[in-house]
């Protein structure tokens, strides 16, 4: 499988969990490269970690209140903060999933983690380069980066 081919079972996880269960669409913008410094984490994110035929992280990282509107839109009520760590994780849980589908034995994926906080510190492996893919929904704009090597 194709480095690009990787990262698009992450980029269709996340734009089918926007239309699976917010049943809204969400959007991908350009993707980048995060040179010479680490992305940008937002309010909340999700982690997972590989392991195998590659090594890195893979995180969605959003706002608070882009969080909580999809916890609306899913008739939920609580905005507790363990319940947007709930969400997240079970962001970067549906990742988890989808990567174990279509990667098989070749990887092992790591149980998400959650992380809360615009200054949290995420590690990174030696000698990998991080690619940030914009997601835009509604009015916000959320980030899922691979960093594989």
């Amino acid at each position: 499988m194709s480095p690009e081919s990787e990262i698009g079972v992450f980029v269709n996880g996340v734009l089918h969990y926007f239309d699976t269960t917010v049943q809204q669409v969400a959007e991908c913008g350009t993707p980048y490269l995060a040179l010479g410094r680490s992305p940008e984490v937002s309010d909340y994110t999700g982690m997972i970690r590989i392991s195998g035929k590659r090594d890195g992280v893979v995180f969605f990282t959003a706002p608070k209140s882009m969080l909580c509107v999809m916890l609306m839109r899913m008739q939920e009520t609580d905005m507790s903060h363990d319940n947007l760590c709930d969400l997240v994780g079970e962001i970067a849980n549906t990742l988890s999933g989808n990567a174990r589908r279509d990667f098989g034995r070749q990887f092992s994926i790591s149980v998400p983690s959650v992380v809360h906080g615009r200054n949290a510190v995420m590690e990174y492996p030696l000698n990998t380069r991080a690619i940030v893919i914009p997601i835009e929904w509604r009015t916000y704009h959320a980030r899922l980066v691979v960093c594989l090597n």
